[in-house]
């Protein structure tokens, strides 16, 4: 299976990107599925949950259908009262009236600046000039400290017919799922109920957009939804059917497409981090040692500078709960193998250097204390993420 970084529109879906004067760019946008389609979300653990997520949160638990979503960038409409709750049920009133379709079929998703009301005028004359065109433009109209758009898709046969699944997302800082300040929109013309879709959805989730961290901060807009509108025409996919797991894997391949594209395009970052763990005593402690070790700050500043300081992997292990036999953990970066039963290994250190100015860095450490294994992703912390940060609402 291959995962591009190509925009495939799957069969009946439209998307459209417009400039409606919240900034100098594309700032709006929508998905639009030509029929109503099975739909799942995951979203914000935050306590405080940004009016569109609180209603497209709403809408997917109750019928799990969307027939369109529309998204704006700049204002993430948060912490904004009865007023924001009324706005994204004004955006969502104006959408289901411009396609004529029930207001329940439509979700609404911001992501910006947290504390400030939407500019409704230019909200309003923005949905009134999207189109049901296959504009690319959507994905840029999301972004936010995004330096690019992050998108994916494959193709795969199901029942001999052909099924596309593409996503397209955002985010570049607060990044630190469960989930973080970014945006994930993936859509198939698939046949799957909205059920089965969300226990994928789930499941594929706590695998790849859950395992990136760029700050270790969450944010209050953060969502990734799924479409599948059926026009495919494969027969229903359920756990039965003998292309069930494909399909789990070409969505789990797409998420996961995405989520490090949103790790390597951290604010400021140069280097996409994986950290791959081996033999842990458990899937969930090797997950968790690798997002320890990828989300501390002082491995992301030693990554920056192309330092190999492999005690700063060991520290950021030695903090977690995790089960480690520790005598006998390795640690390799980039192939090059710095320690072996807990002990320096020779190396060359300006061989390894350099190893280090690669775009991406991979990090594996053996924990021989089980059979399990894990992953995750993130980025060095460099002087233009505070750079970025101190001047964010300004």
């Amino acid at each position: 299976m291959t995962i591009n970084d190509t925009f495939v529109w799957p069969t009946g879906f439209y998307t459209d990107g417009v400039q409606a004067g919240l900034r100098d760019k594309n700032d709006m946008g929508w998905l639009v599925s030509k029929v109503p389609a099975a739909a799942a979300g995951t979203y914000t653990t935050s306590q405080f949950v940004a009016a569109p997520t609180k209603l497209c949160r709403q809408l997917i638990s109750t019928h799990h259908r969307l027939q369109a979503i529309v998204m704006n960038s700049v204002i993430a409409n948060s912490c904004t009262g009865q007023v924001g709750w009324d706005n994204a049920l004004a955006e969502q009133a104006q959408v289901a009236e411009k396609l004529e379709i029930d207001p329940e079929l439509v979700g609404v998703a911001s992501t910006g600046l947290i504390g400030s009301q939407l500019p409704m005028q230019k909200i309003h004359a923005g949905i009134a000039a999207l189109q049901l065109k296959q504009d690319v433009g959507v994905t840029t109209a999301v972004m936010t400290t995004d330096t690019h758009a992050k998108i994916a898709s494959t193709q795969l046969l199901i029942d001999g017919k052909q099924v596309t699944i593409t996503g397209f997302a955002k985010g570049s800082g607060m990044i630190h799922p469960k989930m973080a300040t970014m945006l994930g929109f993936v859509f198939t013309d698939a046949n799957i109920s909205g059920l089965q879709l969300q226990g994928l959805l789930s499941a594929s989730v706590d695998e790849t957009f859950n395992q990136i961290t760029v700050d270790g901060d969450t944010s209050t807009n953060d969502m990734v939804t799924v479409m599948a509108n059926g026009l495919a025409d494969n027969h229903l996919l359920t756990a039965d059917h003998p292309d069930y797991a494909a399909f789990a894997a070409a969505l789990s391949g797409v998420l996961a497409k995405l989520a490090q594209g949103i790790a390597a395009d951290g604010e400021g970052a140069t280097k996409l981090v994986e950290v791959n763990i081996h033999h842990a005593a458990t899937h969930a402690q090797a997950q968790h040692a690798a997002k320890a070790i990828v989300g501390s700050n002082l491995v992301k500043a030693a990554l920056f500078g192309d330092d190999p300081n492999w005690g700063r992997i060991i520290a950021a292990l030695g903090q977690t709960s995790v089960k480690i036999d520790v005598e006998h953990v390795a640690i390799s970066i980039n192939g090059f193998t710095l320690v072996k039963d807990s002990l320096a290994v020779p190396f060359d250190e300006a061989t390894v250097k350099q190893a280090m100015t690669s775009h991406k860095l991979t990090i594996v450490v053996d924990l021989n204390a089980g059979d399990a294994d894990g992953q995750a992703w993130g980025c060095d912390l460099t002087y233009n993420y505070v750079k970025i940060n101190a001047s964010y609402r300004s």
